[in-house]
């Protein structure tokens, strides 16, 4: 019932919209007898704005309530009408019972669910038919006292636009505040979570050890029943291969850019820009299979030719398929800053005698440095969250080493790794996921601190 109302929501918006409307214009009179025409303060999808606001925001809020607060309700009631029924014998709990009858267990009486089921699913059916009803009600009251009354509010000496911009400013500070709420809820979640984990493992084992096997048994005589959980090998093999992809991004796709922004004319920058950005819509899956089924062989074999002993699965591999998968990070946002430069600057340099290459480099370039820093930041987020290549291209393998031709693996390789099944969040191993969430975070923090301090020193401001 409640997804009928959250389907009939926007129908009763466009219904306050044009009750509204209509009102206003009823309101101002026939617009070609100026004698009885009346000049209002907004325009007539103002008021329109005004009582759409009113109609749908009432019943909006009697659905969030009841969306979050509805389960609840339904299962403490239900919870106590089992306790109240003397039914229970005192192996389960109420809160047990009723998990049991989510789960379809009542279905099954005479092959394991007892009275207690059979009566709790009755409950249960009856609190969520009152809930659906009283929800209902409430919605219809809501919607026709919200549409009722912002209609009769409009009248000449109503502000339609003033209320309808500082509804939008309150909406927009509620989003600002949800996102900073979350980014903190996100954050927090991680701290807990990798506390609990430093409480089993020493935190100096997790950053200056250099044994990674989170893998434990289930009996102590089992090999690695205590697990190694030294995270040294797993930032290593994700900063190697961060800076492989990197060492071809950056270049490629700074000079790209430049190219496009300075050098190539209108025709070809009309097809060569799209061509590099539809290589951010490829699948990193596509990119994956690329570099295990034809870079990775390619390499080994290149590897050998040189005398070198190259693993099947390598972080070159991964790192120069990553580099040229995020080269269109790079190459359109450092273009969009390069060309959001004023033309005067690169024209005044020009004129004062400056060839096109000093020009580009002592002007252009230093004006668009923040664009093009948040530009090198935004790929180096990318390559350090990517997962799917690593994992087809370098493999799983936690070695501390800083040779290329090694098979390596990341942190977001690990995280997935470590989270992947059927999981008891009590143990160290998966709790070492969050440990390496955190760090992750602090370490991005840490990058965009550096960027911002590149920036403040190297930026060049013009008046």
């Amino acid at each position: 019932m409640t997804g009928l109302l959250w389907l009939l929501l926007p129908l009763l918006a466009a219904l306050g919209w044009s009750v509204g409307r209509a009102r206003a214009r009823a309101l101002a009179g026939d617009p070609s007898d100026a004698g009885s025409r009346i000049e209002l303060h907004s325009l007539p999808g103002h008021y329109g704005q005004f009582v759409l606001i009113w109609a749908a925001l009432p019943p909006l809020a009697v659905l969030v309530l009841a969306t979050v607060f509805g389960g609840a309700l339904v299962d403490g009631w239900v919870a106590s009408q089992i306790e109240a029924s003397g039914l229970l014998d005192g192996s389960k709990s109420a809160e047990q019972v009723l998990v049991e009858v989510r789960a379809g267990l009542a279905l099954l009486e005479g092959e394991g669910a007892s009275l207690v089921h059979v009566q709790a699913s009755d409950a249960l059916a009856r609190v969520e038919g009152t809930l659906d009803l009283a929800v209902v009600g409430a919605f219809a009251v809501a919607a026709a006292a919200g549409l009722y009354f912002s209609r009769r509010r409009i009248t000449i000496a109503l502000r339609a636009r003033n209320h309808v911009e500082r509804a939008l400013h309150i909406a927009l500070l509620f989003s600002s505040v949800v996102a900073v709420l979350t980014t903190i809820g996100i954050v927090v979640s991680l701290f807990f979570e990798a506390m609990r984990f430093f409480q089993l493992v020493s935190p100096a084992e997790f950053f200056f050890s250099t044994e990674w096997s989170p893998q434990t048994a289930l009996r102590s005589d089992q090999v690695g029943s205590s697990g190694a959980f030294g995270a040294v090998p797993v930032f290593a093999g994700t900063l190697l291969i961060t800076a492989i992809a990197m060492s071809i991004a950056g270049p490629v796709g700074l000079m790209a850019a430049i190219h496009l922004a300075f050098y190539a004319s209108e025709s070809a920058r009309s097809w060569i820009k799209p061509l590099l950005e539809v290589i951010a819509g490829i699948p990193t899956v596509v990119w994956g299979s690329f570099a295990a089924l034809t870079l990775g062989p390619q390499v080994r074999v290149l590897g050998e030719a040189l005398g070198l002993q190259v693993a099947s699965e390598s972080a070159l591999a991964a790192g120069v398929t990553m580099g040229v998968m995020i080269i269109p990070f790079v190459s359109s946002l450092s273009d969009d800053a390069l060309n959001a430069v004023p033309r005067s600057l690169r024209e005044g340099s020009l004129a004062m005698g400056a060839t096109e290459s000093e020009t580009i480099r002592k002007v252009m370039v230093p004006a668009a440095l923040p664009g093009i820093v948040g530009a090198f930041l935004l790929a180096v987020s990318r390559a350090i969250g990517e997962t799917m290549i690593v994992v087809m291209a370098a493999g799983l393998a936690a070695n501390m080493t800083a040779n290329p031709f090694e098979a390596v693996t990341t942190v977001t390789v690990q995280i997935v790794t470590l989270l992947t099944g059927d999981q008891e969040f009590d143990s160290a191993k998966t709790l070492a996921a969050f440990a390496l969430g955190l760090t992750l975070f602090f370490v991005t923090l840490a990058l965009n601190l550096v960027a911002l301090r590149v920036v403040r020193t190297f930026r060049e401001e013009y008046e």
